[in-house]
């Protein structure tokens, strides 16, 4: 027995949701499903339980075009956003589309009837579900577990070792001595709301980060909302700050050497130039890896109060008392937080075969950066790594729903991007360039790769994507259309 829909999405997230606000606006004529392997929807902003977690993009770009974030507070902590994506789903009539603990194991494409075929494990029993089109919206990371490396005398410490991914709800750490390994967002996000409950509490970190404090509450934002409709408000604002924050990527790009004088200009003010210069100048360019957002400068003041503090170093061994560094200190802990990173998959960790082949993603190109050279009625949402998220999954929903429409009219059923003779030598580079956080360069290897020429690049470009994705015509000439045998 098996149930099929026109559209499966997988993925009860931020993606997820809004697919299906477009799906029901821009094609309301086909059925679909969301499938998620989780228990609830909200994706990260369900998983993640950590104290303080919170957005590290703002709200009004982080948010969806299609519906206004109207708090105050523009960088918003987890719980708010969670809401917010609970009540996007219950408005529109989308939560009826999903169904939990559906975990999706395989799919497999049939190029004579045009269908995909899928696995999914429902709390231990096999279902089968088939649909015309697939959108992966599961983002790219593990839901199973975070990464983390191989610590030397793990087993020794005699206090707790905890994973943001995995933060049990009874974790005491008031009066504890905390070591927080890393200096990523997590980390940054950690310190200042920990701080103040925990006896002492240290970032570990082997190299430092760009660290940008940013007012909490867009003041622009709060001052529209009182004398325009709150459409109009957000729409002005998110645009402002997709410029902006457009504006400023390129900027690092071309005189990288300016702006990080400018920002280590603006910690110095807040730590003193002796921090700034042990803990918070980076080897690299602003922007070669994400930069940390810290709400109302919180990390500032949780170190300038004495109740945190920053030690770079590397790690020789974990101790029964806490950590051992190359330099020969040790550091002790009751509690040590593993912050160090994800480990991200592709295609939210199912087998994918297009007619009994097993596909590669490593050996494909990427088209538009949302769908795979031999790969049929297939599309995935992947945001940006150097803006929010949901602006290139609002950019990506928009693309299915025309694709979908196209082929409705010309009565065609199958939609394949196709590499023509002469691009299947072509140069080719990582889906994402010129960035080099470790969790990035980790997954590399697995992701399709680009191109030297449209449409076989991934910007991670707003506004070049909107060019090539929304403006671009659905029927390009590398997009094949045709329609099933039976």
């Amino acid at each position: 027995m098996s149930e099929h829909f026109d559209v499966v999405i997988i993925g009860a997230g931020i993606s997820g949701i809004g697919a299906g606000y477009h799906l029901q606006h821009e094609c309301p004529d086909r059925s679909y499903v969301i499938l998620d392997g989780r228990s609830d929807m909200g994706g990260t902003w369900d998983l993640f339980r950590y104290p303080g977690i919170r957005s590290d993009s703002d709200m009004h770009t982080l948010g969806y075009s299609f519906k206004p974030w109207t708090d105050a507070k523009a960088i918003a902590d987890g719980p708010s956003i969670l809401e917010y994506l609970r009540e996007t789903a219950e408005e529109n009539g989308i939560d009826h589309h999903m169904r939990f603990n559906h975990l999706v194991t395989t799919a497999d494409w049939s190029s004579d009837d045009a269908t995909w075929s899928l696995t999914v494990d429902h709390n231990g029993d096999a279902l089968t579900y088939t649909c015309n089109f697939l959108f992966m919206c599961a983002g790219y990371y593990s839901y199973k577990g975070g990464y983390t490396p191989e610590f030397e005398g793990r087993e020794r410490f005699g206090g707790e070792i905890v994973h943001p991914q995995q933060w049990p709800e009874d974790l005491d750490f008031e009066d504890k001595r905390v070591i927080v390994v890393g200096s990523g967002a997590t980390a940054m996000t950690l310190i200042p709301a920990m701080a103040d409950k925990t006896a002492h509490i240290t970032m570990l970190q082997r190299s430092p980060t760009y660290v940008v404090a940013r007012p909490a509450e867009d003041k622009l934002a709060n001052a529209l909302r009182k004398v325009l409709p709150d459409n109009i408000a957000h729409r002005i604002t998110r645009r402002k700050n997709l410029t902006l924050g457009q504006l400023f990527y390129s900027k690092t790009r071309k005189d990288p050497d300016k702006v990080k004088q400018v920002l280590l200009k603006m910690t110095r003010k807040a730590l003193g130039d002796e921090m700034v210069e042990q803990h918070f100048t980076p080897s690299y360019n602003p922007w070669d890896q994400r930069l940390c957002l810290i709400p109302d400068g919180d990390l500032y003041e949780a170190i300038n109060s004495g109740k945190a503090s920053v030690v770079t170093d590397t790690i020789d061994t974990f101790t029964e008392k806490g950590i051992l560094l190359d330099s020969g200190d040790e550091l002790e802990a009751d509690i040590i937080i593993t912050a160090t990173g994800l480990q991200l998959v592709t295609l939210g960790e199912m087998n994918v075969a297009v007619d009994g082949e097993t596909i590669d993603f490593s050996q494909v190109f990427t088209y538009k950066g949302l769908a795979y050279s031999g790969v049929p009625n297939l599309v995935s949402s992947f945001g940006y790594i150097n803006a929010s998220w949901t602006l290139r999954s609002d950019l990506t929903c928009d693309f299915v729903c025309r694709l979908l429409n196209h082929m409705r009219t010309t009565g065609t059923d199958r939609c394949t991007p196709t590499l023509a003779p002469k691009d299947h030598n072509m140069p080719q580079s990582d889906w994402i360039k010129d960035f080099s956080s470790g969790y990035m360069q980790r997954m590399m290897p697995m992701l399709p790769k680009q191109g030297d020429h449209e449409p076989w690049v991934s910007y991670q470009n707003y506004y070049r994507d909107v060019k090539m994705v929304s403006k671009s015509p659905i029927d390009d000439g590398v997009m094949k259309f045709s329609q099933a045998p039976g």
